[in-house]
C-alpha cells in the first residue's frame, strides 16, 4: 500500500493514502432506501410524541397528530412534569441504588464463579440463572407475602430490594462471561505477591471492570425504570409509585388531554435514551468484551 511521508522535525509520520470512494450501485441504493425506511417508521412516533406536546389540547388528538404544532408552547411538558415530576424522582431514587447494588453483587459471584471455582459451581450458576427465565406474575404472590413479612412492602425501599434480587441472575452472568476473558495469570501473579481474593478483586478484577459495570448499568437501568408490574404491585401508594405507572394514570375515564401524555411520555423515555447515547459505545464493548470466550 503506497503512502505519503510527512516530515515533522527529524521524526517520519507516515500518512494513509485515501481510497476513492466506489460509485454507488443499485444494491447500495436499495440498501440505502430501506435504511431510510425503517428510520422513518423508528422516528414517526418519536415526532408525534415530541410535536403533541407542543401543541395545545384542542390540536394533540388523532386527526391532527401529523400536524406540525400551530404554535410552540410548554403547556403539555409544564402539566406533565406538574403530573409526575414526583414519580420521576421515585423512579431515580428505586433505579439507581438497585443497578448499583445489582452490579456489585454480580461482579463478586462473576469472580467467584470464574477465577474461584468449586465443586458444583456450575451446578450452582445454572440454577441462579434459572432466575432469568421465571415471569413476573408466577412470583407476585409470594413476592408480596414476604415483603410484607419484613415489612417494607409499599415502601421504594421493598422496590429496590425486589429490583436488586431480580437483577441478580444476569449481572452474574455478564460478570462471569467477563471475567473469563482476563487472565488467570493476572490473579495468579497477585496471589504470588501475598494478596488474598478480596485484595485481588478490589485491586486487580475492579479496575479491569469498567466494561462490564457499563453493560450491567445500562442493562438493569433500562429494565428497572421501564418496569410497570412491580411497580404497581409493591407500592400501591401513588405518591410513591415510579413514573411507569404515573404516565398509565394520566388517562382520565372521560377524557384524555393527548399533549401532556405524550410529553410524560418523553419524559419517561427521556433517561434512558441519554443513556444510550452517552454510553452506547460503550455498551457494545463491554458486550464484545464478554462474548470472546
Amino acid at each position: 500500500m503506497s503512502t505519503l511521508a510527512a516530515t515533522r522535525g527529524r521524526r517520519l509520520v507516515r500518512l494513509p493514502r485515501l481510497r476513492p470512494s466506489r460509485p454507488l450501485r443499485k444494491g447500495d441504493l436499495a440498501i440505502v432506501g430501506a435504511l431510510a425506511l425503517l428510520a422513518v417508521l423508528v422516528l414517526a412516533p418519536i415526532y408525534v410524541m415530541v410535536s403533541a406536546g407542543f401543541k395545545p389540547p384542542a390540536q394533540a388528538d388523532a386527526r391532527h397528530m401529523w400536524e406540525l404544532p400551530q404554535s410552540l408552547g410548554l403547556g403539555g411538558f409544564r402539566g406533565a412534569w406538574d403530573a409526575l415530576g414526583p414519580n420521576f424522582v421515585n423512579s431515580l431514587m428505586i433505579a439507581i441504588p438497585a443497578v448499583v447494588i445489582s452490579s456489585m453483587i454480580g461482579a463478586v459471584n462473576g469472580y467467584v464463579f470464574a477465577k474461584m471455582p468449586f465443586r458444583g459451581s456450575n451446578v450452582v450458576f445454572l440454577a441462579m440463572l434459572l432466575g432469568m427465565f421465571i415471569p413476573y406474575q408466577v412470583i407476585l404472590v409470594p413476592m408480596v407475602r414476604f415483603l410484607q413479612e419484613i415489612q417494607l412492602y409499599g415502601t421504594i425501599q421493598g422496590l429496590i430490594l425486589v429490583h436488586v434480587i431480580y437483577g441478580i441472575p444476569i449481572t452474574t452472568l455478564i460478570f462471569r462471561n467477563y471475567y473469563a476473558t482476563i487472565p488467570s495469570e493476572l490473579v495468579q501473579a497477585a496471589s504470588v505477591d501475598g494478596a488474598g481474593q478480596r485484595q485481588i478483586f478490589r485491586h486487580v478484577m475492579l479496575p479491569l471492570s469498567i466494561p462490564g459495570f457499563i453493560v450491567c448499568g445500562i442493562f438493569q437501568f433500562t429494565n428497572i425504570w421501564n418496569d410497570f408490574i412491580f411497580g404497581i404491585t409493591v407500592v400501591p401508594d401513588s405518591a410513591k409509585q415510579p413514573i411507569t405507572v404515573a404516565l398509565n394514570n394520566l388517562s382520565g375515564n372521560f377524557s384524555v388531554d393527548w399533549n401532556v401524555v405524550m410529553a410524560g411520555a418523553v419524559l419517561a423515555a427521556l433517561p434512558t435514551a441519554v443513556v444510550y447515547i452517552l454510553l452506547g459505545r460503550f455498551y457494545v464493548r463491554g458486550l464484545v468484551a464478554g462474548a470472546l470466550k
